[in-house]
């Protein structure tokens, strides 16, 4: 999983807000919006041929987070991180940035927001095929008119960050497709940003080198602790990746949760179709299947075998589980017991994905 594990804290700084954010496309969104009331029925926009791309969406990005949106093609991801960074002009709703009302930003100033604290990663590279890898990356700080020395300064940090310092003088044409997207994470980076946007920036990438990314990914991650909104409709990569997932569908958040919540309590039939599949050794964690234990029971146990840590994923001590006779104790980031693990209880987790669901097994 990612980085961090998200705990959800009202006193927590919040880096990046949106409140009840909609983005509606049609012949008059923002009289269509005030004649509903800012909140329209799905009728009301199939009557009229509006289209509603985002809709209604609000959540909190923490600082040091990695929050990934996912969904299907035509969910709205893309379109809501766009919103976020004001590629695209909310219809209605707020975006908070540290603070900061970016619906009374003036265009000017948010130029330089983008500029100056926001990278954006996309699907597509975008580079530039006539300069170098130096000069791509280098190329946002000479749009803030920095001055070459600096710029080419501070490019070579991020090419030495990104492990691309035998490829300086090369072409775009000349570097394969893993190659092109460190160019691309590169000059994201150079500027420093406080939230960097990532919208499906591994898709297009063989499967071998996609790996090797998302590898890199959360390597660089770990060193810079940046603020992520990271889009994707890979599942499996969101897992990876991920702190806290919101899943789309027809351009509204249908859940938002930890991996290993979304996992254990899928909101409805479509969060599960999603979660079914995915190897759940890899993602529960042990304090999700184990039973507070009483002090009588802590006495009996602790001395019958290794006991394990309450934040691991259950794969990496199924072996003792399955082959321990006695439950197997478990402790806490201090070394406290305070739980154990009955094999029954173990094996239903482990092999709940192999279970048929219902539509009434999920509760909206």
């Amino acid at each position: 999983m990612g980085t961090q594990q998200y705990a959800s804290q009202d006193s927590q700084e919040i880096k990046l807000s949106c409140k009840n954010l909609w983005k509606v496309f049609g012949p008059n969104p923002q009289k269509f919006m005030a004649k509903h009331k800012q909140n329209p029925p799905s009728e009301a926009f199939i009557k009229t041929n509006h289209i509603g791309a985002v809709k209604n969406a609000s959540f909190d990005v923490h600082p040091g987070e990695i929050f990934v949106i996912m969904g299907l093609s035509g969910s709205g991801k893309s379109t809501l991180v766009r919103c976020l960074s004001r590629l695209h002009k909310p219809t209605t709703g707020n975006i908070f940035f540290e603070g900061q009302d970016l619906s009374k930003v003036r265009e000017k100033a948010l130029i330089q927001l983008r500029r100056h604290k926001m990278g954006m990663v996309f699907q597509h590279f975008g580079l530039l095929p006539h300069r170098n890898v130096l000069e791509n990356i280098a190329f946002p700080l000479e749009v803030q008119g920095i001055d070459r020395k600096q710029r080419k300064q501070r490019a070579m940090e991020v090419i030495d960050l990104v492990g691309l310092n035998d490829r300086v003088e090369n072409l775009p044409m000349e570097l394969s497709g893993g190659e092109q997207q460190r160019v691309g994470i590169a000059r994201s980076l150079v500027v420093e940003p406080e939230v960097w946007f990532l919208d499906e920036p591994f898709s297009a990438l063989d499967p071998l080198i996609r790996a090797e990314m998302q590898d890199e990914f959360l390597r660089l991650q770990r060193m810079l602790h940046k603020t992520i909104i990271f889009i994707t409709h890979d599942f499996l990569e969101a897992i990876r990746v991920a702190d806290k997932i919101a899943i789309m569908k027809d351009g509204e958040i249908v859940q938002i949760g930890t991996p290993e919540e979304l996992i254990t309590e899928p909101a409805d039939s479509y969060v599960g179709e999603f979660t079914k599949k995915v190897p759940r050794g890899k993602v529960i964690s042990v304090k999700a299947v184990m039973d507070e234990i009483s002090e009588a029971e802590f006495s009996s146990l602790e001395k019958q075998g290794k006991a394990v840590m309450s934040d691991i994923p259950i794969e990496k001590c199924a072996r003792q589980v399955l082959t321990q006779e006695p439950p197997v104790c478990v402790t806490d980031e201090c070394g406290e017991t305070f739980g154990m693990i009955e094999k029954e209880k173990f094996i239903d987790t482990l092999f709940e994905d192999s279970k048929p669901h219902s539509e009434t097994e999920y509760v909206n």
